[in-house]
């Protein structure tokens, strides 16, 4: 019997561990078609997978109200118990010259969050930009140590080009907001096996057990199976999920999680 093992990608180890597209045209591994609403392509980009110096933006920076997964799409937080920017922070007497000062001397120190190293290839940090609040953005599927499955999901706020999508539909329920799977695909030689099934099952175990109350997928009706990462409806179905928009280019489905 084939030893099947899924994999949380937090890391260049696990992110090595993603399969190529079916069609070379494409890539998972350089997807930005769902990060980005306006300009993000699915196209084979092979100059993202290097390190790179000048790409650690999303990996670096503060975690923001985007990261939450149970906020409101575009309202700002606010704290009133937050200190101002301008305001100083207290020094620690304690601490070494090098360190940063810390909120609260007699505070315990802050454990370091996890994050997706600076010079990390760019879709990696895509994949990174929640691990302090949500957690991991996309599974690989390994069978016999033989990556043949992706999905990437999360939070609704982490991509854009689903939010613009569900715009259409305002009929669609805002409360609680959904976490969503943008994409899913198993490598040729796996296909029909049931692998990508599995693999919906382990994200809905997850999100369920992250507090999210449904889940929504976003298929392309009529896609070559080889061109789309979002599969088919009839796919979605499969996986127990419920048409809720019935549209001929940009069908919905939900599945309401236990």
């Amino acid at each position: 019997m084939a030893a099947i093992r899924i994999v949380d990608v937090t890391d260049e180890a696990s992110f090595g561990l993603v399969p190529p597209c079916a069609d070379p045209r494409f890539d998972h591994r350089t997807c930005d078609y769902w990060e980005d609403a306006d300009r993000g392509s699915k196209s084979s980009r092979p100059g993202w997978l290097k390190a790179s110096d000048t790409s650690g933006q999303l990996a670096s920076r503060k975690p923001s109200l985007a990261d939450n997964p149970f906020a409101p799409v575009e309202r700002k937080a606010f704290n009133p118990f937050a200190p101002a920017e301008d305001r100083p922070r207290f020094a620690d007497p304690f601490a070494d010259e090098d360190e940063a000062p810390i909120d609260n001397p007699f505070a315990p120190r802050r454990q370091a969050r996890p994050s997706v190293a600076g010079d990390a290839p760019r879709k990696l940090q895509m994949l990174g930009r929640g691990l302090a609040v949500f957690g991991s953005y996309a599974k690989a599927m390994l069978v016999d140590e033989e990556p043949v499955g992706y999905v990437q999901f999360g939070p609704l706020s982490a991509y854009p080009r689903a939010l613009r999508l569900r715009e259409l539909y305002p009929q669609l329920p805002e409360s609680p907001l959904p976490a969503v799977i943008t994409c899913i695909a198993t490598v040729a030689e796996s296909r029909h096996q049931r692998y990508a099934l599995g693999l919906v099952e382990a994200v809905c175990e997850d999100l369920a057990a992250r507090g999210f109350a449904a889940i929504e997928a976003y298929p392309e009706a009529g896609a070559d199976p080889d061109a789309t990462s979002a599969a088919t409806p009839e796919f979605w179905l499969r996986a127990r999920f419920t048409l809720v928009i019935d549209d001929e280019r940009f069908p919905v489905l939900r599945r309401e999680l236990d």
